[in-house]
């Protein structure tokens, strides 16, 4: 069914009395976005900052009075910000996002292709994907990054990899396609490993993969190499933890950082192992160090 929806421009002070009033007057849904285009990084641990300028839109269901719902805002809230009132159009809302996911390449040989869609080249390393719940689908520089690394390398085979934040699984997979014997993939969401699970089925390498939560990692494992897409602050927080799971000089590839965090994430891997590539798209970052018993 169509639905109706208030959108509402406002200062962050402001937020909280307005999403409080949308609610209380039947609002089924209240989505906060940025409404000037200000980027948040990684707030502190227990705070949810503002958009300095925040977007409030309020879902309400079709029948709704809409001249009724703007008088009964404009008595609570005084004054009321500018708003506008549509009726937004029933969709089957899986079907459009499926239709912008696209096939991708990465580097020379890696494709990820929409589990639904043909790949464009048959020949080439097709990873079927459909993401579910988690991330990653290869469009966002972070993934990108790791996925190109992947593509560079000459020859995985029989090489064990652990892929530290494997959201949809995306790189655990591509490393088995590229002839990795295993892959330990590591998530704190249960849904991720799910998504992980079901993906590695279809691509036919669910038998060489493990999804794990990160307290199930055993601590014996020793990688080849390890892939961790997260974010800055928690690759800090995991420097000792990581380099503890690599074999001497086996390479650990960092995603998920600003330019600007670069600094601070190389300072916490210094005590453990060599940085020695850097690449950046999109003012995101990917580090490649390896492990190195001597920096103990």
């Amino acid at each position: 069914m169509p639905w109706l929806q208030i959108i509402l421009d406002t200062d962050a002070q402001s937020v909280e009395r307005i999403s409080d009033s949308l609610t209380e007057l039947g609002a089924v849904a209240v989505t906060l976005l940025d409404a000037e285009n200000q980027p948040l990084y990684e707030p502190p641990l227990n705070t949810t900052p503002l958009w300095k300028q925040t977007r409030i839109i309020g879902l309400f269901e079709n029948d709704t009075d809409s001249h009724q719902l703007q008088k009964q805002l404009q008595a609570r809230i005084a004054p009321l910000p500018p708003c506008q009132i549509q009726i937004l159009k029933d969709q089957e809302w899986t079907r459009v996002w499926l239709a912008d996911f696209q096939p991708l390449q990465f580097g020379k040989r890696v494709w990820i292709c929409p589990s639904w869609q043909r790949p464009p080249d048959p020949q080439a390393i097709n990873i079927m994907l459909d993401p579910g719940l988690a991330f990653g689908t290869g469009t966002h520089p972070t993934t990108a990054l790791c996925l190109e690394w992947l593509d560079q390398q000459n020859d995985l085979t029989d090489q064990t990899l652990i892929d530290y934040g494997c959201g949809s699984g995306i790189l655990a997979i591509t490393a088995l396609k590229l002839g990795a014997a295993h892959v330990w993939a590591v998530d704190n969401d249960p849904q991720a490993l799910l998504a992980t699970l079901d993906n590695a089925k279809k691509n036919h390498v669910e038998t060489a993969i493990s999804p794990v939560l990160p307290e199930q990692l055993p601590h014996h494992v020793k990688a080849d190499g390890i892939l961790a897409n997260i974010l800055a602050t928690p690759l800090i927080k995991l420097a000792p933890t990581l380099t503890a799971h690599l074999n001497t000089k086996a390479p650990l590839v960092l995603s998920g950082l600003l330019k600007e965090q670069v600094d601070d994430v190389i300072a916490a891997y210094t005590p453990y192992a060599t940085i020695v590539d850097k690449v950046e798209q999109d003012n995101w970052m990917r580090l490649v160090a390896r492990y190195d018993m001597n920096c103990l």
